[in-house]
């Protein structure tokens, strides 16, 4: 065994199978999303993600600063400045900048909303999954204890009702209904 071979050898050992196969399903869950980004979108996603670092607003303060130092010192000079005091075209352009980037960022987060909702629903249909399963294992452990003649068979109310699975249009009801009754 090579010294590279080592580290995926110690993580497949400690990590299961059914981990390991979870984390690769999230993976082609998030490469399918990102491969149905045109490039447009992911242009746009490259320059909201580097708008967003503190570098680009270091940038920007140094632009702003050289050019209103550019024009100040041109018209102290004598010389016609390019954009004269109160910097009309300094305005102008921050303003389309600030318009583009509110663009920009909104393009970015419809689409990583749409990854959101994706997953959302992803965990809400494992959720009630989960549940069914974990009723289904509580009435066959409740049948178990009714059938096997050396348990005591008691009746369990509480067993009872778990292992009936929820209705998720009850839940969904239940749920509404709490948030109505609060406001």
């Amino acid at each position: 065994m090579t010294h590279s071979d080592q580290p995926t050898q110690r993580r497949s050992e400690a990590v299961p199978a059914h981990v390991e196969d979870t984390a690769q399903a999230v993976a082609r869950f998030q490469s399918a999303h990102e491969a149905e980004a045109s490039t447009l979108q992911r242009s746009i996603e490259r320059l909201t993600k580097q708008a967003g670092k503190p570098a680009f607003a270091a940038l920007l303060t140094l632009l702003v600063i050289s050019w209103i130092a550019l024009n100040l010192g041109l018209q102290a000079a004598g010389r016609q400045p390019l954009d004269a005091p109160p910097f009309a075209w300094l305005q102008g352009t921050v303003a389309l900048t600030a318009l583009y980037m509110t663009i920009f960022i909104l393009t970015t987060q419809r689409r990583e909303d749409k990854l959101a909702g994706l997953r959302d629903q992803l965990t809400l249909e494992l959720s009630i999954l989960g549940e069914q399963k974990s009723a289904k294992i509580i009435g066959l452990l409740e049948e178990l204890r009714r059938d096997a003649p050396d348990i005591s068979d008691r009746a369990d109310e509480h067993a009872e009702e778990l292992s009936r699975p929820s209705d998720p249009g009850v839940v969904l009801d239940a749920i509404k209904g709490s948030q109505e009754s609060v406001t």
